[in-house]
């Protein structure tokens, strides 16, 4: 039998009328709305064909009202619906039977997104170990056996306390009984929910209206890390960061066919105020825009800047960064820039560099400011991933989905860890890599204006992209996952410096 659990802040009339008695041929057991009193089916209307229970709540995701749901549960299928979604009794059928025939602790499907153009067909991903971010996309409509979910609170316990958080807890939990498994079939309709582009939803998560629950979300994932063996105590080596470097410091700026901003990176990168010697390398990767022959002019003016062209053709950002750190130009710390970007003021090298001492670090990372390409303020305005801590912001990583900018790194250190040659998510990898060993230095101050602007490679991504870029991070998050695991029991990996 099926139970449909319902959270929502409040329906549509009509909708649920709709949506039962599209289902009236199925064996489903109860109906239960979590969320503000609503209209139920009249008596006697097709959709009054199963019982529906209210439990009437301004919080319909907390964790204590899910407790109260979940204990009346039995073994056998639910299935929790997020938002008013069209979906015939044949795909119910669909996605039910999947979970119970095969008997997975968890299923979720593809799906078909109303829009001004028309319908949209939505891919989802693959659910990895490493999918640990909140807002990983299942879809609105997921089935869940209600014996995984008996199993998976008698292993780890009720879910936690928390206001909004509760599915985020339960799909943690039940994912180690066994994974989320995706069905890559179109299983129903589902209203247009979020339009905004995705250079615009991925600052979310440091957005301080949504502070409460992202505290929440960090309690709720660095519980499920210690269960597990995830976890890591704040306890860090000290990096040997020494060695025979030209200068003290090096901004690295890798750039392709970007002739519309790389002079103003340049400039700002160039024009440092410092009382320490330092150069500019920009890894030009075969620009064929104009960039190069602007660059090489860019060389007569300043002195202190580097121009390099990679001898192959395939390296992506974090291969570019490679090639920068193990030249024979790189100095003792090098210093991020990107090539659309610039500095907030001529002292950023020098309080990266100051930072980075103090530690020493391994890896500073400072506060950006959101502008437009004519550098005037946008929302969200500053980025400064205060969610940060000393003692749980490297296992909060695996949580979020970036830590921020600009960033600067010991040389030393990153010739011993080469960057992913990708150009998305190397940054992230990283950052992952060496917290696990190392404490990363943090400035809250706007060290770095960050241009918005079309042309940016996450302003507004395709759906296939966009899952293409989480699939990548999870995959990150996947490795990271069972490195930690192995650390944490003591098994040697035989090939760490």
């Amino acid at each position: 039998m099926i139970t449909v659990v319902i959270p929502h802040a409040g329906l549509t009339d009509g909708w649920l009328n709709q949506l039962l008695s599209a289902w009236a041929p199925t064996p489903i057991k109860r109906v239960v709305l979590i969320g503000p009193e609503s209209q139920t089916p009249a008596p006697g209307s097709p959709g009054a064909t199963f019982p529906v229970e209210q439990v009437v709540t301004d919080k319909p995701l907390s964790g204590a009202v899910w407790r109260e749901v979940l204990s009346s549960l039995d073994n056998g299928t639910m299935l929790c619906v997020q938002d008013e979604v069209t979906m015939p009794a044949a795909s119910l059928f669909r996605l039910a039977k999947s979970v119970c025939g095969s008997g997975a602790a968890m299923m979720y499907s593809h799906y078909t997104q109303d829009s001004a153009d028309g319908p949209k067909p939505c891919a989802t991903n693959d659910f990895q170990l490493g999918s640990l971010r909140d807002d990983f996309e299942f879809g609105p409509v997921t089935a869940w056996s209600g014996k995984a979910i008996r199993q998976a609170l008698a292993d780890s316990g009720e879910l936690m306390d928390s206001e909004s958080g509760a599915f985020y807890d339960l799909r943690l939990r039940i994912s180690a009984v066994g994974m989320p498994i995706r069905l890559p079939e179109p299983l129903y309709t589902r209203p247009n929910p979020d339009d905004r582009p995705t250079g615009k939803k991925l600052f979310d998560y440091v957005d301080p209206r949504n502070q409460a629950a992202q505290l929440e979300k960090e309690k709720i994932v660095t519980e499920h890390l210690k269960r597990i063996g995830v976890y890591l105590e704040p306890s860090f080596q000290t990096p040997d960061v020494d060695g025979d470097f030209p200068v003290r410091a090096s901004v690295i700026i890798p750039v392709r066919d970007r002739i519309k901003t790389v002079s103003d990176a340049v400039k700002s990168a160039c024009e440092q105020s410092a009382d320490f010697d330092f150069n500019v390398i920009i890894v030009d990767n075969h620009s064929t825009d104009g960039t190069t022959e602007l660059l090489q002019e860019a060389c007569k003016k300043y002195p202190n800047l580097v121009h390099l062209v990679p001898d192959t053709k395939d390296l992506g950002i974090g291969g570019c960064w490679n090639y920068a750190l193990q030249s024979k130009h790189c100095g003792k710390w090098a210093v991020q820039l990107d090539s659309d970007d610039i500095y907030s003021d001529e002292k950023t090298v020098t309080n990266m560099v100051g930072a980075l001492e103090a530690g020493p670090y391994a890896m500073v990372v400072g506060a950006y400011r959101m502008v437009n390409f004519d550098l005037q303020e946008i929302p969200p305005g500053l980025i400064d991933h205060k969610e940060w801590t000393r003692d749980n912001g490297r296992n909060n990583l695996l949580r979020v989905n970036g830590i921020g900018a600009p960033r600067a790194f010991s040389t030393r250190i990153m010739r011993q860890n080469p960057l992913p040659n990708t150009s998305y998510g190397e940054d992230y990898g990283i950052a992952m890599a060496l917290s696990r060993r190392y404490e990363i230095g943090r400035i809250y101050d706007a060290l770095y204006l960050c241009r918005r602007w079309d042309d940016n490679t996450d302003a507004d991504l395709p759906l296939d992209v966009k899952n293409r870029h989480d699939l990548y991070k999870d995959r990150l998050r996947t490795l990271e996952v069972m490195t930690r695991q192995k650390l944490n029991a003591g098994v040697a990996c035989g090939c760490s410096r």
